[in-house]
């Protein structure tokens, strides 16, 4: 998967995304004359500004962060600020989330408000180049802009279920929508049937996002073998972590280096990559895996769909080509 195809996925995805939101606000509006279509889109835009403005206060507060100085973690503090300098992006400031669970995550604002978290967990599980391909895969999607990518292209189909919501239950609020009767109601479903189809676009684009951030981190030095035993690791951290654990970050997985829900399921596919036992992947077994043919089943298919991550072999197999190609 070369980077000039997962730039031309992006842009065919946003494309699309934006066409399916043009012809729904136009079609309804031009057929039905319902002006205040236009107001679900500011209404809309208003809320979304107003979620990436608190985001960053939110996501503190959900995750019991804490912001800590070079001097309480001077190891973890000179991996970032390598890793930012290298990247050529402000220095984000650093967290640490209290919970046992191991992940990471980057959220902010723009790229001067950076901000990069790890867990309480993750440290002591990963080794040290384990946790600076982690941190460049946090730092690449601060350089990329995806939290602010993501949050642009979740507000389509937020637009699109306003405007199902309002044509299903009311019927629009003109005279002209209201003799449509029925045709109102019509338009509502198909707006709704595309706030699905546009809800999944979006977790495909969150999953390109995470390709190119690990793309990212194999660029700012990091070694692909040591990124892929970092989310071997994660991946069994979290599929040994309990269901309240889980539970607590639900909301929180779009931001994680890998989907802690997805765990249980893709231990079962990574177990035979760890070809020694040894509980990492080194070089030599992410080259064996870039000559072997994946054949994931219709499960794993429908569980990749419905995650903000890809799945996790096929993240994995990935890296196996920037492996070969150093």
């Amino acid at each position: 998967m070369s980077l000039a195809w997962l730039k031309l996925r992006m842009w065919l995805l946003v494309s699309l995304l934006f066409s399916i939101l043009y012809g729904i606000i136009v079609g309804v509006g031009s057929f039905m004359r319902i002006g205040n279509f236009w107001f679900y889109l500011i209404a809309s835009l208003g809320m979304m500004v107003v979620q990436y403005m608190i985001g960053p206060w939110l996501i503190g507060m959900m995750m019991r962060i804490k912001y800590v100085s070079q001097s309480e973690y001077p190891d973890l503090y000179r991996m970032v600020r390598d890793l930012s300098m290298r990247a050529q992006i402000p220095m984000p400031k650093i967290a640490v989330a209290d919970m046992a669970l191991p992940n990471a995550f980057a959220f902010g604002r723009w790229k001067s408000d950076g901000r990069v978290c790890v867990t309480r967990g993750i440290m002591g599980l990963l080794s040290e180049n384990e946790l600076k391909a982690v941190l460049a895969h946090e730092i690449s999607h601060l350089k990329n802009r995806d939290v602010l990518t993501i949050t642009l292209l979740s507000v389509i189909p937020l637009i699109l279920y306003r405007i199902a919501f309002q044509l299903m239950w009311y019927g629009g609020d003109n005279r002209k929508a209201r003799e449509g009767g029925g045709n109102a109601v019509l338009i509502g479903m198909a707006a709704m049937v595309f706030y699905f189809i546009t809800n999944l676009l979006v977790l495909y684009a969150s999953r390109i996002r995470e390709y190119f951030a690990d793309r990212g981190a194999v660029a700012l030095g990091c070694a692909p073998s040591n990124l892929a035993s970092a989310l071997y690791k994660l991946v069994y951290g979290s599929a040994r972590a309990d269901k309240e654990s889980l539970r607590q970050v639900e909301g929180m997985k779009a931001f994680f280096a890998n989907d802690p829900s997805c765990a249980l399921s893709e231990i079962k596919e990574l177990r035979h990559l760890d070809l020694d036992k040894s509980g990492t992947i080194d070089a030599a077994e992410l080259a064996a895996l870039s000559s072997k043919n994946l054949k994931l089943g219709f499960g794993e298919r429908l569980l990749e769909v419905m995650s903000t991550h890809p799945n996790m072999l096929k993240r994995i197999k990935q890296l196996s080509s920037y492996n070969a190609s150093r």
